[in-house]
């Protein structure tokens, strides 16, 4: 099985990192640009050990690799609690601002939790196209393609038995923004308690961002 490029999960950090870190000046500037400089400087050595496709993996690469998407949810957690905040004291002037933010942070927030699933699941992205099936940890989420293979024949040829498909990155891309625009999970199913954890915070801060935040800031701009 052919190692998954690298470059689709570096690209999708650094538009949350430029996302998170252009948030209006009043949400905490000092955390904002620690937490923008701590993702980029710490991308750097996960870059050296794989440049291109991921070949490799150590015990610190993981804990980095986990931990940059760990570190943008709690920070952006934060700045979700201090939108809503601002909403209540909110002047008619301040509704484009908000509403520019509201994207910002939601954006962020399928970023953020994308790749802590991309990194948590069934060992990482390394594991998941190195080792024979049999040897992977029990994986966290299953995919419609994991169920495929007693389907009719055009799509059973994509099954995980019938191709050897492995999700990848954008496989939990797409989880993460269905899940964050249905509350619920869509065609891939939570399997492990850490799993439905992540699901039911992020589905909280959906909520809150797209049927409470969002609708304030629209009424502001009349």
């Amino acid at each position: 099985m052919r190692p998954e490029h690298r470059w689709p999960a570096v690209i999708a950090l650094m538009v949350a990192l430029a996302l998170y870190g252009s948030l209006p000046s009043s949400f905490l500037p000092g955390l904002r640009f620690t937490v923008v400089a701590v993702g980029v400087v710490s991308l750097i050595p996960l870059i050296v050990l794989n440049p291109h496709r991921l070949h490799r993996q150590t015990v610190w690469s993981k804990y980095i690799a986990g931990g940059q998407g760990l570190l943008l949810i709690v920070a952006n957690e934060i700045a979700l609690v201090q939108l809503v905040f601002q909403l209540v004291t909110a002047r008619s002037t301040d509704g484009p601002t908000l509403l520019i933010a509201a994207v910002q942070v939601w954006v962020t927030n399928v970023i953020a939790f994308a790749l802590v699933y991309w990194e948590m699941d069934r060992g990482g992205p390394v594991p998941r196209t190195h080792e024979p099936r049999q040897s992977l940890p029990a994986a966290d989420f299953r995919f419609p393609q994991d169920e495929d293979h007693d389907a009719v024949e055009e799509v059973a040829v994509r099954s995980s038995i019938r191709s050897d498909w492995v999700p990848q990155f954008f496989d939990y891309l797409y989880f993460s923004a269905s899940n964050s625009m249905a509350f619920s999970p869509t065609d891939t199913m939570p399997l492990s308690h850490r799993a439905k954890a992540l699901m039911v915070l992020q589905a909280v801060g959906a909520f809150v961002l797209l049927a409470l935040v969002i609708a304030r800031a629209v009424s502001l701009l009349g």
